[in-house]
Order: C-alpha cells, then structure tokens, then sequence
C-alpha cells in the first residue's frame, strides 16, 4: 500500500540532480546510504514517520539521482556537500541524521565541514578502514577488487567483496525492484565509490571538537566483520562506545520497526 504521507521531490546541486523522499511530521531525521538508495530506508523511515519528518535520498549516481560527470569518482566529501545543500533546501540544521555503512562515512564527512548542519549523527557500521591496524593489506584487498571489476566485470568483483567483507550475508529478501535498482547500482559502486569510501581517514580531532553529538553503532550480529570492526575502532578514536543496533549490517532492513525504537532511543 502506498503511504499517503510520503512526497517525492528532486533537488539541483552542482554537477547533480538528487531525488528525495519525505514522510511524516517531526524534527526531521535524515537518512544516508552509499550506495545504497531510497528504497533501502523506506521500512524504516515508515517506521519513524509518526514521531519525525524523515528524509531519504539517492546519492549523486545512484537510483533516480543523475550526475553530469559520468567518469570521475564521488568521494565523501562530494556527497557530504550534496546533503548539506539537502538539509538547506528542506529548512536546514540542525537535524538529526542516520548514516549507515557509506552512508555514515558521508555522515563523518558533513559534521567535519558543517557541523552546524547536525544535532545527533548515529554512525552505523562506517566501513572506515583507515583506522584499522591492518589497513594496508585491507587497502591492497580494495585496489583487488577494483581491478577485477575493471579486467572481469562486476560479479566476479562482487565476491571478492563480499569476502572482503566477512563472514555472514544481511537476513534480508529484496523485492525483485531492489534487486535490479542494486543491479543497476553496483558497477557505480565498484567504478566511482568503493576506493574513495574506504580511504577516507577521519579527522577525529574535528570530530571531537564538534558540537554534534556522535553516535557510533554497530550490529548485533556482525561482529568481527569489517563494517563493525572499522565501528569499533572508530568509536575507541572518539573515547566513547558501541551502541549495539538489532541484526547485522543490514539489521533495518529485516527488523525496521525493532532498528527504529532502538534509533528512537538514542535520539531522544
């Protein structure tokens, strides 16, 4: 059924033309993914419609979002101006914001360069391998797959991915839609965003300084893989600790009502 609350809009940035999503009434809580697009927080954001104005968006590239510049990469930074000129153009911040996986690297990014943009960024599972001891072989095993999908395409590169990963798949059945808009979406990734995402090194001196309020999470479920190690390296730079989310990497998109009063909480 589609929700009667939900409005569709689009907003021009430079070089980009972003598509957006509004639902419900509240402080406004926007959600960030990279690469992953609106339709993977719709369960949650219907979830949190009633209490907050939620917003999600498709990154410059990526679903119903263009860009004018097809060949060069897309780094944090990029995408962090993207969604500052989003938060402008929907009234500006402070607001609070969820980021998961690269979207909570864009996360770290627009607190560092605006922080007045952000009441309570939750960070979940940035994949911020910069930070890890084994960061150089992790590095070398990104440029890996990288040049697979250059020399094999993207299946071959996606395996070794999600090797790179860790152990154990998201408990999650997309719909054939999301399955295709993933397709889709997947050469951007491994072409433009894979290797700017995971070299970004946070500026954890900024971050401390900050006026924002940081909040580093992680699943429940996926310990020892990358996305939550990188998490709990993060959170140790920060002095501050691992707020355990349901599931895994994906956890609100099997349980985005359980992942919601959880998010709630915290911002609350």
């Amino acid at each position: 059924m589609p929700d009667p609350s939900l409005t569709a809009q689009a907003l021009d940035v430079p070089g980009a033309r972003l598509y957006y999503e509004q639902r419900g009434t509240g402080p406004l809580l926007l959600m960030i993914g990279s690469p992953m697009d609106s339709t993977g927080f719709a369960g949650l954001a219907s979830a949190l419609a009633d209490r907050y104005t939620t917003v999600t968006y498709d990154p410059r590239g990526i679903g119903d979002s263009s860009r004018e510049d097809t060949d060069r990469d897309v780094t944090p930074q990029q995408q962090a101006e993207d969604v500052h000129r989003l938060l402008s153009a929907l009234g500006g911040g402070p607001a609070d914001v969820f980021g998961s996986s690269g979207g909570a690297v864009v996360g770290l990014a627009l607190v560092t360069a605006h922080p007045g943009d952000v009441r309570t960024l939750v960070a979940h599972e940035p994949p911020v391998i910069e930070l890890l001891p084994d960061h150089v072989e992790l590095r070398a095993q990104i440029l890996d797959i990288y040049d697979t999908y250059r020399a094999d395409g993207a299946d071959p590169a996606m395996q070794k991915f999600m090797t790179h990963a860790g152990p154990g798949a998201p408990r999650w059945e997309p719909t054939p839609e999301q399955v295709a808009r993933m397709r889709a979406s997947t050469g951007f990734f491994l072409a433009h965003l894979i290797r700017p995402t995971t070299a970004y090194r946070p500026d954890v001196e900024a971050l401390r300084a900050t006026p924002a309020r940081i909040v580093v999470a992680a699943g429940t479920t996926s310990k020892g893989q990358l996305a939550n190690r990188s998490a709990v390296a993060l959170a140790d730079q920060l002095g501050t600790p691992v707020v355990e989310f349901p599931g895994d990497h994906g956890g609100f998109l099997a349980s985005p009502e359980q992942f919601g009063h959880v998010l709630d909480q915290i911002l609350r």
